[in-house]
């Protein structure tokens, strides 16, 4: 992606933080010449090495995916920004965040590896209920997804919020974005006011 040095993230720990708590993603390979994205939840690995997923096998994008070099996209909160919102002079733009994972991608096939892909999925993402489901589920279900794991070999992160801009532009555009309801993209921004 197109990363000037004020929107790039260098930092490991924000850039796992940030991949974690926006992890429903897109996987981008090419499947008969032609890009094709899937969306998806993934898992970062305990080591922080790989991303784990699983594809219905009737999703064709399984079938040229192994070995290929793929993009995964995240993406955070996102928003218009008003230039009438500046102290200074400015034009429209839109401020982001998003991370961009490269690497091979290899198949799990393996009904116990599967098994434990969506179990994990299941933990994480049941966690924050009140009564979490447990996996309960017929083994035969498995034989309808393929597991895939990206080795990863390149990130990029960018936050495009404001930070070129003086802080008086950013504390602005803050107090605006909260005002029209774009709180998530306003709590980032506040989150990393001055920072940069």
């Amino acid at each position: 992606m197109y990363l000037p040095n004020h929107f790039k993230i260098t930092d490991e720990e924000e850039i796992f933080a940030f991949i974690e708590a926006n992890a429903f993603g897109q996987l981008i390979s090419t499947v008969e010449g032609k890009p094709f994205s899937t969306h998806l939840p993934f898992l970062l690995s305990a080591d922080r090495k790989t991303l784990i997923a699983h594809l219905a096998k009737q999703n064709p994008q399984h079938t040229e995916i192994e070995n290929q070099q793929v993009l995964i996209t995240f993406s955070g909160p996102h928003g218009y920004i008003s230039p009438s919102w500046y102290s200074t002079p400015g034009v429209p733009t839109w401020n982001y965040q998003a991370v961009h994972v490269y690497g091979p991608c290899k198949l799990i096939d393996q009904p116990d590896e599967i098994k434990t892909i969506v179990d994990r999925l299941t933990h994480q993402y049941e966690a924050g209920y009140e009564s979490p489901w447990q996996p309960d589920y017929h083994v035969a279900m498995l034989k309808a997804i393929i597991g895939i794991e990206i080795e990863i070999s390149e990130i990029q992160a960018k936050y495009k919020l404001s930070q070129n801009r003086p802080a008086q532009d950013q504390t602005q555009a803050i107090r605006q974005l909260k005002k029209s309801g774009s709180q998530a993209l306003a709590k980032a921004m506040q989150r990393h006011e001055n920072n940069f």
